[in-house]
Order: C-alpha cells, then sequence, then structure tokens
C-alpha cells in the first residue's frame, strides 16, 4: 500500500496533464499516449479491470497495449501480462481483466504502447467469500469541471481507502459559461460520440481526480449528466428527437473512459451497469441506476420532460403505484440480491449505492396540509420508495444504509419505511454526500426547511467534498469532508462531521 512514487507523479506533472487537444499538431513521436491517465475497478476475488485509454493525433486503427500486473510496486514480481486490442471504434480504451488473482491483496499495475510506458497504479482484489475484513472506502459525485478545482480529490489519494463508490455525474455535458473558475471545452452542449469523449478527456487531464483513480479501484454508476440534464430512460428534458442515438453516444463514451468489464460493454443505447460486489463475508455493495430504466418524472412543465417541484393535491401522478425509478426488471434483481442474515453468523451489511436523496424532503410547513415533491428523486416515486423500504423492514434485511449524491449537499437521514409516521421505526440509515465542485442551495434555505424534516440529522448544502467510511462487524464510522476553498486547487479539506452506525441498530449517531 505504498505511496505512487515521486517518480510516477513527476511524470504525471510533466505529461499527465495534457489532454488530446493540447498535442492535437505535435509529431507522433512527442504525443504523450497516456494523458489520461490510468484506472481500475470492479474488482472481483480473483479478478480486476485495469482501464487506459491511448491518446494523441496519428493513432492507427488499432494498436497493441501491454499490460502487467505485479505483487510489488518495483515489478519484480510480476503475476500476470498481457496485450490488448485499442481500436478506433471504442475510442482507443483498453480494459484488460486479468484473472487467477489471490483475494484480498493489492497489486500494482501498469501499461506500455507505441514506445511508451504509463505510470504504475494499484488495485486490490474482493476478500475471499468467507472473510471478515474491515473495509475503508468513500463515496463522491458531481464533479462539475467549471464551478471550481478538485482538492476534494487530492485529498482522498491520502486517504488510504480500499474502494472509491462513484455514484453519478462524472461528467456534465453543458457549454461553456463566461467567467467561470474554468471554462469547458468546446463550443455548444455536447451531443456526438466526439463531443463527449473530448468532454471525458478533459475531466480526465485534472491531475487530482487521475492520482485517486490510479491509488484504489472504482465501483461507479452514473446520473443523469454523463448524458442530458433530468433525462428519464429515452425522454430528454427537452424531449428532443433522436434522444437514443444521444444516449448511446453517452453510454457508449461513459463505457470507453471507465474500469468496466468488456462484457458489459453497451448495445446501442442499452448498457447495464447494476451489480453487487462481496466484501467477504462482512458487506455486499449493491450498486444501480436509476436513469435508464425509469418512468418519466410526473406532472412536467408544459412542452417539457424532466424535473420539477410540485404540490402533492396538485400532481396525483406521484402516487401511481406502477411507477417505478428503478424499473420493474431493476427492482425485481434487487429484491434478489440483498444479503440476509444467517443464523450464528455476524449481520452483514447491505451497502446501497445508488445516485440520489432517498429519505423525504419537503420543502413546506406540513401546517400548510400539504408537501412538495421534487420530482427527479425519490420523492417524486414515493410508490418504488415504499416498496423497497417497506421490503427492508418486512425482511428485516440486515444493516441497510444507503449511500447517493446528486444533491450537492451532505444528508445524513433516518429512513422510515412510512414517512407519514414520524415514530415509526428506523429501517435504514442514509448517507447522501456533497458535490466534488457542483455548486448547492444556499444554506439559509436549507436552514428554513430541515425543521420539515426531523429525519434529517443533517444537511448542508454549502459543502463540497465527499464522505468516507471505515465499516467493521462492529459498527460503520462516517466521516463528512468539505472542502475549506472550493475554487483553490490546493485548499485544504477537513472533517465537517462524524456519525456511527451500530450493527443492528438503523440510523446514525453523532460521533
Amino acid at each position: 500500500m505504498a505511496a505512487l512514487s515521486r517518480r510516477d507523479w513527476l511524470a504525471v506533472a510533466a505529461g499527465g496533464l495534457s489532454a488530446p487537444w493540447f498535442v492535437r499538431h505535435a509529431r507522433a513521436a512527442d504525443t504523450e499516449r497516456f494523458a489520461l491517465g490510468i484506472a481500475s475497478g470492479c474488482p472481483r476475488e480473483r479478478t480486476v479491470v485495469l482501464w487506459t485509454r491511448l491518446t494523441g493525433e496519428a493513432l492507427p486503427e488499432t494498436v497493441k497495449v501491454d499490460w502487467q500486473l505485479a505483487e510489488d510496486e518495483g515489478f519484480e514480481r510480476i503475476v500476470a501480462r498481457g496485450s490488448e486490442e485499442a481500436t478506433a471504434a471504442w475510442g482507443h480504451s483498453v480494459h484488460a481483466e486479468p484473472q487467477g488473482l489471490a483475494p484480498g491483496r493489492w497489486y500494482w499495475y501498469r501499461f506500455s504502447a507505441l514506445g511508451q510506458r504509463s505510470i504504475a497504479g494499484r488495485t486490490r482484489t474482493l476478500p475471499a467469500a468467507g472473510a471478515v475484513e474491515p473495509l475503508r472506502f468513500s463515496i463522491a459525485s458531481c464533479q462539475r469541471w467549471d464551478h471550481g478545482h478538485w482538492a476534494a480529490w487530492r485529498q482522498m489519494a491520502e486517504d488510504e481507502l480500499d474502494l472509491v463508490l462513484f455514484l453519478g455525474d462524472y461528467i456534465y455535458e453543458y457549454p461553456p459559461v463566461p467567467g467561470r473558475v474554468r471554462a469547458h471545452e468546446g463550443i455548444g452542449l455536447v451531443r456526438t460520440l466526439a463531443d463527449y469523449r473530448n468532454r471525458y478527456a478533459q475531466y480526465k487531464s485534472d491531475p487530482a481526480l487521475q492520482r485517486m483513480h490510479a491509488r484504489a479501484p472504482w465501483i461507479s454508476v452514473w446520473d443523469d449528466h454523463e448524458v442530458d440534464n433530468d433525462y428519464a430512460a429515452l425522454q430528454s428534458q427537452t424531449l428532443e428527437d433522436g434522444f437514443a442515438f444521444r444516449r448511446a453516444a453517452a453510454y457508449q463514451a461513459w463505457w470507453e473512459h471507465m474500469p468496466f468489464p468488456k462484457r458489459l460493454r453497451p448495445r446501442g443505447a442499452d448498457m447495464r451497469i447494476h451489480e453487487h460486489y462481496d466484501w467477504g463475508a462482512l458487506a455486499r455493495v449493491l450498486a444501480v441506476d436509476d436513469r435508464q430504466h425509469r418512468d418519466p418524472q410526473a406532472c412536467p412543465k408544459p412542452g417539457r420532460g424532466g424535473s420539477s417541484t410540485v404540490l402533492a393535491s396538485q400532481c396525483a401522478e406521484l402516487f401511481d403505484p406502477k411507477r417505478s425509478l428503478l424499473g420493474t426488471a431493476q427492482e425485481r434483481w434487487l429484491s434478489e440480491s440483498w444479503r440476509s442474515a444467517t443464523p450464528g453468523a455476524p449481520r452483514p451489511w447491505n451497502l446501497l449505492a445508488q445516485q440520489t436523496l432517498m429519505a423525504r424532503f419537503n420543502w413546506r410547513d406540513p401546517a400548510s396540509g400539504d408537501r412538495s415533491h421534487w420530482t427527479d428523486g425519490w420523492d417524486g416515486y414515493p410508490a418504488a420508495r415504499s416498496r423497497l423500504l417497506g421490503e427492508v423492514a418486512r425482511r428485516d434485511l440486515p444493516n441497510v444504509v444507503v449511500l447517493g449524491g446528486d444533491v450537492h449537499a451532505h444528508y445524513v437521514c433516518d429512513l422510515h419505511d412510512d414517512f407519514d409516521k414520524p415514530d415509526s421505526p428506523v429501517v435504514a440509515t442514509e448517507f447522501c454526500g456533497s458535490s466534488i465542485s457542483s455548486h448547492g442551495t444556499e444554506q439559509a434555505r436549507l436552514n428554513r426547511a430541515l425543521p420539515f424534516n426531523p429525519h434529517i440529522r443533517y444537511g448542508r448544502s454549502d459543502q463540497r467534498g465527499y464522505m468516507r467510511f471505515a465499516l467493521d462487524e462492529r459498527q460503520l464510522q462516517a466521516e463528512l469532508l468539505a472542502v475549506d476553498s472550493p475554487d483553490d486547487a490546493n485548499s485544504t479539506v477537513t472533517v465537517a462531521a462524524r456519525f456511527t452506525v451500530e450493527s443492528g441498530r438503523a440510523g446514525a449517531q453523532p460521533a
């Protein structure tokens, strides 16, 4: 678990900051071929996905890329090696999948192609099925390039984590906006495969993000901005014609830039990202997709798709029991994938990695006799939320912790299967992390609403950052991290709050 060498990070500083458009006119021999860094993800007991994407002009249609995986940072004990073909059709991306690895151990990896070698990264496999090993992980989301620098990633790279859960909005599709901290590359809204590829390349040029990718394996899910703000299934917020073609381009670019296995390569506008990952006998991570299969948002504005905030009394569609955020098939998959308690064994943890705030959030005083619903999140699909949390309660599923992002605020919540009964049992705990950089709502506005939501134990929309966790058989320890100066790439990052969740007792307690 040694840090990457100083030589490796000097290499990043010298060449790794350049994105493809910076080197379009360079001679091929001088072009940085690994300008977007390296990454690993989707770990299993015996394998993990190793990722890179070749950069620069004058790339052949097909390029042979060699990779090595070693037990040591100096690559003296190489345990796996191979070659992949990086093709122009898939953005010259590489998804290597070494097999037969030892469970629960760290490895180092690197790539070489066209006479150049990448920096070295480290990754790890999941523990063996019966192992009970502690887990250190983080959740992060919403890294809008033009809203600030990414000091959060720089700090996270020092945290000695086993796993990163990225919960959506890896890129934003918006055009450049004058006067921002740093500008989006391009001219207009991202729409084509080339547009999406260039936007990923810009985001991946950030050195702090590159370093965090090279420090630990990631499990990633998307949200809306990887395609289009507030899209739902095959409907965009502007109801554009041919949106399926745009979604297909966006999904392909996402796969090209994520450490995802080849068997899950997208097929047109469809791609499966929901999976579960077992951290030995301690925990199951259930990663779901709340965009691709959802019903469109209820009661949209005239001539529009996407979200709005509506009153319960004015939108009967909200309460249609058939409406789903995950889709019927994925709801069924999730129901079959929870890990149940085994008699005589420690209660396992169920970590639901999803995109947004699950707890009810009401902006209106209950004394008014009405409630507000933001239709893009779980509040827009209350029957689906009741089905999920009701099943957790009915089956007494152990240690369910919901992890989310999207709303650009730190929230810690008690989850009831019936939010209309505040005194009903707490059946799960929620940690919804703030954004890496995307702006949040005014804290004063949030403060006015918090008294209307007594199940929310902590709410801060003025904090950019992430959450990190330490998990063992007894408890989950959570730290909420806040960036002191979001416009400063070298800002300090401090712990804003600490909470614990005891095994067998739903609900977070201040630590």
